[in-house]
């Protein structure tokens, strides 16, 4: 009796190691942590600011990897996310798992050892809050999913600015705050075109279980918060009108999209341009509104 054995698996690769990081969303992760640490008042030697950049990445990249651990299941009913390592059969869950807790574990212990107290401490938070409130907790029970679970991607200027200090004050938390409320429309604005993808793998997204009508209304809602939060530092002196200026345009552009979305009626073959053009505006709009944060503080 003869038996056939069970094709081996290829082994993943580097790519599909650094595609459960989530580098796209790394990068904004990234960058607001930066601006966080270059907008403290006390100066960090650059290889100590290099280091606390790192720790951030990889922590991003850990939390990253283990929602994709987790979610392999709902990444394969949707169409973006089923060419992800795990959906389409390049990469075994525990080699995810595995990855993702062991770099999560070697960004507190390296921010810890070379940075501080602080600053571990909310990385700790970012990272447990990501996977445990957001991923496991939140994602498939409730359409307010991105709206608490939003604090997860809030946290980067936080650490920035502690690792630089070694506390948290006010600028920080009015930057937290900003790209808290910021999640809801840049979200739900993305949401608003792949709702089908999120019907499909039973996700409660706010379109598909409240509507769309629903959804517009909230994204104007949670558009005029942001917009106070953006432009609170400068009257409250934190900033000066390089960033004041700065806010006051970015945020107008912000409005007129979030207006065009809010007060309109999609139809059955509608092209969804005023929900996408609000999403790639959005990502731009947080890279300008801390790039004009760092430019304020060290060039005005």
């Amino acid at each position: 009796m003869t038996t056939t054995a069970a094709p081996i698996a290829l082994p993943a690769d580097w790519r599909d190691f650094l595609a459960l990081t989530k580098p796209r969303v790394m990068t904004l992760v990234v960058f607001t942590g930066l601006c966080g640490m270059l907008a403290a008042p006390v100066p960090i030697h650059p290889i100590l600011g290099f280091t606390a950049i790192l720790c951030i990445a990889l922590g991003a990249g850990a939390a990253g990897a283990l929602n994709q651990w987790y979610e392999a299941d709902l990444d394969a009913k949707m169409r973006r996310t089923k060419g992800r390592p795990l959906p389409a059969g390049r990469m075994d869950r525990q080699s995810a798992l595995h990855f993702g807790v062991g770099l999560a574990c070697f960004s507190l212990v390296l921010m810890y050892f070379a940075i501080n107290l602080a600053a571990t401490v909310i990385l700790a938070v970012s990272i447990l809050f990501y996977v445990f409130v957001y991923t496991i907790w939140l994602k498939r029970r409730t359409p307010q999913n991105i709206v608490i679970g939003g604090a997860a991607g809030a946290f980067p200027p936080l650490i920035g600015w502690a690792a630089a200090t070694g506390n948290v004050a006010l600028l920080p938390a009015l930057l937290f705050a900003l790209i808290f409320l910021w999640t809801p429309p840049h979200f739900w604005a993305l949401a608003l075109f792949v709702k089908t993808d999120y019907a499909n793998a039973g996700v409660p997204m706010l379109p598909v279980v409240a509507g769309e009508r629903s959804t517009r209304t909230q994204i104007g809602l949670y558009t005029l918060p942001m917009v106070a939060a953006a432009i609170a530092p400068w009257p409250l002196g934190l900033t000066g009108a390089l960033y004041g200026w700065s806010a006051v345009l970015l945020n107008a552009i912000f409005l007129g999209l979030v207006a065009q979305v809010t007060f309109r009626n999609s139809g059955p073959d509608d092209t969804m341009a005023p929900e996408k053009r609000l999403f790639k505006y959005s990502i731009l709009y947080l890279f300008l509104m801390f790039g004009a944060l760092v430019a304020d503080r060290w060039f005005a």
